[in-house]
């Protein structure tokens, strides 16, 4: 599924001197990336549909970081966060570790560091991305079978076999095959093995 708004790494630092920095590393480098000058500013421009990762400074006059990741969490914002901080705010980059930030990277930090970092970040969401996405058509196809067709298939990843189905729903175990043929074209399952796990996807 291609995506519609590319992986960009949103900087969040009131040093102008730093956000310049960071943008043109990251830039050189290849990564999209967006810079703001605050918390509020970052707050006020942001759209659940942003995918990539937020490198965020945890100390900010204002809004701090850590306010703008209690506010991220309200939003249901899936983001990973980066924490930059110095060494005196471990302990708050601690824990917001504890309340869902991804890292934190200590200044000074080699720009080495950093990528990696900010690698491993992305590679997260892309993957929660992905499963997100997968979710999402599994239910669009769903949606496509019949309420018959949609009877047929509860039975079915349940283990029943086509002759149980066709007693529990009063029809002939012909007509049974046919709706498990439908059910397994519509959803695009190879076998029933795939079938059950995209039964076990969509209610976990």
């Amino acid at each position: 599924m291609a995506e519609t708004n590319p992986l960009t790494i949103y900087v969040v630092d009131d040093d102008a001197a730093i956000r310049d920095s960071l943008n043109l590393f990251l830039t050189v480098v290849g990564e999209n990336v967006q810079t703001f000058e605050s918390g509020d500013a970052f707050l006020g421009a942001y759209s659940p549909a942003w995918r990539g990762c937020i490198l965020l400074d945890i100390q900010m006059p204002g809004t701090s970081g850590v306010d703008v990741q209690e506010q991220l969490l309200e939003k249901r914002c899936t983001m990973p966060i980066i924490f930059v901080t110095g060494n005196a705010d471990v302990p708050i980059a601690v824990e917001a570790m504890h309340q869902g930030a991804f890292d934190f990277i200590q200044k000074p930090y080699h720009d080495e560091e950093l990528m990696e970092r900010i690698s491993q970040a992305m590679k997260v969401h892309r993957q929660m991305q992905d499963a997100a996405d997968q979710h999402e058509d599994i239910q669009c196809r769903i949606k496509m079978l019949t309420p018959r067709e949609h009877e047929v298939m509860q039975h079915v990843v349940s283990g029943a076999a086509n002759k149980v189905v066709a007693m529990d729903l009063g029809l002939s175990q012909r007509t049974v095959e046919v709706h498990r043929s439908r059910v397994m074209e519509k959803m695009g399952a190879r076998s029933l093995a795939e079938l059950v796990r995209m039964s076990l996807s969509i209610s976990s």
